[in-house]
C-alpha cells in the first residue's frame, strides 16, 4: 500500500479504494465463512464490511495495518450477524415418496453450507506465529460446525488467534476488550473444541481414491449393502437446513434404505467442498434428464467414509454446477 493510493481513497477516488482492498477480499470472504458457517451469509457480511469500511476510510490513521482494519471490521461485521438471530430456519422433510426413519437426533446448526474449493484456488492467507491449525483443517465442514456452537465472542477470538495468528493485543483491540478478557475466551472455545477436532486430508491417497470410486458406483447403482460397507461404524450424517442427523451402521442403512427404495437413482458429479471430496447429485428423470437433488460432501477416515453432508440445491451455482443436466 502506498501513502499516495491511501490519500486518494480518502479523497473518494473509487478506484483507488478497490486497488486498496482487493488483495483483502477473498481471505476476508474466507474469514466470514468460518465465522458465519454459511456461504451466502459471507457474502452478505463482506458487502456489508467493504461499505463500512470504505464509509469509514477517513477515520483509519494507520495505527494498525491495513489488513489488520479490515479484519477489525469484518469481525465486528460477523459478530452482529451471529446475534441477530436471523439464520436460515429448519427445513421440513420434503422428499416426494420417501419416508425416512427416525432420526438419531436433530440438527442445531441448519444455516451450514459447504464452501467451493475453487475458490481458495491460488489464495494464501498470512498467518502469524501464534496459528494452531492448519488451514485445510480450520476449512473442514467438522470445524467449520464445531465452531457455530461457541457464543460469538468466542468464536471470533479463536478464529483471530488459533487459525489466523494475530497476537493477543491486536485481538483485544480488534474487539475493544481486554488481553485478559480475550485470553478467558479462548481458553474456554478450546476446551470446547479439544475432543472435536477432525483433520481430512487434504489430497486423498490413492486409497482413498479408489474408496472414491466405489462410493460414485455404489451410490449411483442405488446399492445400499455395497455404500454400507464403504462406512466407518460411527457414520454420520446430516443434511442441513433439514436437521434429520443419522448416527451408526444400522441408522444410516435404514436412512439409505428409505431413499433408495423408492425407486429413485441419482447421478454424480464431483467437486470439491471444504478440502473435502464432493458431488453434485442429480436425480434421473424419466425424460433423460437428470435434475439437481443437493450436493455431498464426504468425509474420510483412512479406507472409510466417516461423515456425509448433504446440502441443499440451492448451493450447486457456487460450485459452478448446472441446475440439472442429460441423463447419460
Amino acid at each position: 500500500m502506498t501513502t499516495a493510493l491511501l490519500e486518494k481513497a480518502k479523497a473518494g477516488d473509487g478506484a483507488a479504494f478497490q486497488e486498496l482492498i482487493d488483495p483483502f477480499r477473498r481471505e476476508l470472504h474466507v474469514h466470514c465463512y468460518r465465522m458465519l458457517g454459511s456461504y451466502q451469509d459471507a457474502e452478505d457480511v463482506l458487502q456489508e464490511t467493504l461499505l463500512a469500511a470504505w464509509t469509514g476510510l477517513a477515520g483509519y490513521e494507520g495505527r494498525a495495518s491495513l489488513r489488520t482494519w479490515l479484519y477489525r471490521i469484518a469481525t465486528n461485521s460477523c459478530l452482529n450477524a451471529r446475534r441477530a438471530e436471523s439464520r436460515r430456519p429448519t427445513k421440513e422433510w420434503d422428499v416426494p415418496y420417501v419416508q425416512p426413519p427416525e432420526p438419531t437426533r436433530l440438527g442445531e446448526v441448519p444455516w451450514l453450507e459447504p464452501y467451493p474449493d475453487a475458490a481458495l484456488d491460488g489464495l494464501t492467507i498470512p498467518l502469524g506465529p501464534e496459528a494452531r491449525y492448519e488451514q485445510s483443517e480450520s476449512m473442514s465442514l467438522a470445524f467449520v460446525t464445531a465452531v457455530q456452537a461457541l457464543p460469538p465472542r468466542q468464536v471470533a477470538v479463536l478464529i483471530l488467534r488459533d487459525v489466523l495468528g494475530f497476537a493477543a493485543q491486536d485481538v483485544a483491540e480488534m474487539l475493544d476488550t481486554t488481553v485478559s478478557a480475550a485470553n478467558s475466551a479462548l481458553k474456554r472455545a478450546r476446551a470446547t473444541l479439544a475432543e472435536r477436532r477432525d483433520d481430512p486430508a487434504a489430497v486423498p491417497t490413492p486409497a482413498e481414491q479408489a474408496l472414491i470410486k466405489r462410493f460414485v458406483q455404489a451410490y449411483g447403482s442405488a446399492d445400499v449393502d455395497g455404500l454400507v460397507a464403504l462406512l466407518t461404524d460411527d457414520i454420520f450424517i446430516s443434511m442441513p437446513p433439514l436437521p434429520f442427523e443419522y448416527e451408526g451402521l444400522d441408522a444410516v442403512a435404514g436412512f439409505f434404505a428409505a431413499v433408495f427404495g423408492s425407486g429413485r437413482t441419482l447421478d454424480l458429479v464431483p467437486t470439491g467442498a471444504n478440502g473435502q471430496p464432493a458431488f453434485g447429485a442429480y436425480l434421473r428423470g424419466p425424460d433423460g434428464v437428470s435434475h439437481g437433488n443437493g450436493l455431498i460432501v464426504l468425509t474420510l477416515r483412512e479406507t472409510r467414509i466417516c461423515a456425509m453432508t448433504r446440502f441443499e440445491t440451492s448451493v450447486l451455482p457456487h460450485f459452478g454446477l448446472p441446475r440439472s443436466l442429460r441423463s447419460e
